[in-house]
């Protein structure tokens, strides 16, 4: 079979609905449903430990690293850090948590809608990426992070296209 045969053959193919033919997408769904966790662990941790705790270990990293507390990063999260900010905190890592464990479930499962929303996740990644390597352009984590990012892109976006191009076969009801 030519080059030209193989590749036509694969492409007119129709979408095959079994989770098991999109090892990809696995991929993707252990690394969401593993950063969901770790979102959920760390809001469980801030509502448990509160602003004390965290205010602690933020004095300790100044002193460690002689930060300024009166001004720079060091103030800000000196400020922020209060019972409200741990609430918002809280609120926002169990967000974070419960999305990505909902959308690792949903490619798991090769559902379109965690295909879609995997798509969105990253394309909101992206802008803060690239930004990243603009200020940092020979870091190697930079330039790490933006390919393992549009690899997951490339992925779920292919995905979204196979199913738009070539729907599953429905089987008839008798």
């Amino acid at each position: 079979m030519d080059l030209q045969t193989r590749a036509t053959s694969t492409d007119d193919a129709p979408y095959n609905p079994d989770p098991r033919a999109h090892p990809g997408l696995h991929i993707i769904a252990i690394f969401e449903v593993v950063k969901g966790l770790l979102g959920l662990v760390a809001a469980s941790g801030m509502a448990i430990s509160g602003p004390d705790p965290i205010r602690h270990f933020v004095w300790i990293l100044i002193r460690r690293f002689n930060l300024d507390p009166r001004h720079g990063i060091a103030a800000w999260v000196d400020q922020i850090v209060s019972p409200t900010g741990v609430h918002i905190a809280v609120v926002v890592a169990f967000g974070y948590g419960v999305l990505h464990v909902a959308e690792g479930w949903g490619l798991w499962r090769d559902r379109a809608w965690a295909s879609w929303l995997g798509c969105i996740g990253v394309a909101m990644y992206l802008p803060f990426d690239v930004y990243a390597l603009y200020r940092h352009p020979l870091h190697w984590l930079a330039w790490g992070v933006v390919a393992l990012n549009l690899v997951i892109l490339y992925v779920l976006a292919r995905d979204l296209v196979k199913r738009h191009r070539h729907p599953p076969v429905v089987p008839a009801a008798d």
